[in-house]
């Protein structure tokens, strides 16, 4: 086995060399079966190659959330502008009409609450209720490094096997806990082991040093999570920056349905991410879109 020390740094992560996808748009998901690929370009845009995720997951966790008190007044509204829809089986039979027509990530892992430690979760949901949802891709949890970290793997491996034998892709997604940086480094780690393990594509923090060696050294799509609210400006630039170092995407949520205006805001989001355009040039949208509203 490798020393957790003494290790020479990874360096040579070829940015600027883009990944071979041998007649597959996806980077790391060519050699996948038809049922595989034809999901992944339901989240994936295939003349972009990206994707922009609408997270409404949280209550799975945290219970009533800001500004998805109603997620059937709050969310419906802006299922049309995302790509995606991230949340839970229960969310998604209670509160989103099935004509919304849209591809799911659902919500697999859970069972702990903010009251408890968050890395103790199991799998939540069977498969044959992710294929009688109709959904495009399953999301576990993943707390490398966390007290439980074996456990949510685990739960990964899962997820990962049933999804292979009916053509369901697994996003992996980090955790990062109180004790964990949101560096490079971890977020590398974290990434990679997720990659390896099978998963199709991971969701992941960016990070303001480095994080174009994060993309590089993960061999499947990562999606940035948006966190936690910050002004309309700083969120843009975050993901400008991240597609600009390899994110294949976003998943935001508090980002999104707790801005002024939600619409806006998730349009101006998705000019950054499809079209490439510059935060400030996003802000404008958002403020024009705003005041039009």
């Amino acid at each position: 086995m490798a020393d957790t020390t003494g290790n020479k740094d990874a360096k040579n992560f070829g940015i600027g060399v883009p990944v071979e996808t041998e007649g597959y748009f996806l980077k790391g998901s060519c050699h996948y079966d038809w049922g595989m690929q034809d999901r992944l370009s339901r989240i994936f845009n295939p003349k972009s190659g990206k994707t922009v995720m609408l997270a409404f997951d949280h209550g799975y966790f945290m219970g009533p959330t800001s500004g998805l008190e109603r997620m059937d007044l709050s969310v419906v509204p802006l299922a049309p502008y995302a790509d995606v829809l991230m949340c839970t089986r229960g969310a998604l039979r209670t509160s989103i009409p099935p004509t919304s027509n849209k591809p799911v990530c659902l919500r697999c892992s859970g069972g702990i609450s903010i009251l408890k430690e968050l890395s103790n979760e199991e799998v939540a949901v069977a498969i044959d209720d992710v294929i009688r949802l109709n959904c495009s891709a399953m999301a576990v949890q993943v707390h490398i490094g966390a007290e439980f970290e074996t456990q949510t793997v685990n739960n990964m491996f899962k997820l990962i096997d049933a999804g292979m034998r009916h053509g369901i892709p697994t996003l992996g997604v980090t955790a990062v806990g109180k004790d964990m940086a949101r560096d490079a480094r971890y977020l590398g780690l974290a990434t990679r082991i997720i990659a390896e393990m099978g998963a199709q594509f991971v969701k992941t923090y960016y990070c303001a040093e480095k994080f174009e060696e994060v993309t590089a050294g993960c061999p499947i799509p990562i999606v940035i999570a948006g966190g936690k609210k910050i002004p309309e400006l700083d969120a843009l630039t975050m993901a400008y920056n991240a597609i600009d170092q390899g994110a294949s995407g976003v998943d935001m949520g508090r980002n999104i349905f707790q801005a002024d205006n939600p619409i806006a805001m998730l349009k101006a989001v998705r000019s950054v991410v499809h079209e490439g355009n510059k935060p400030k040039d996003a802000l404008d949208l958002y403020n024009t879109l705003k005041s039009e509203s």
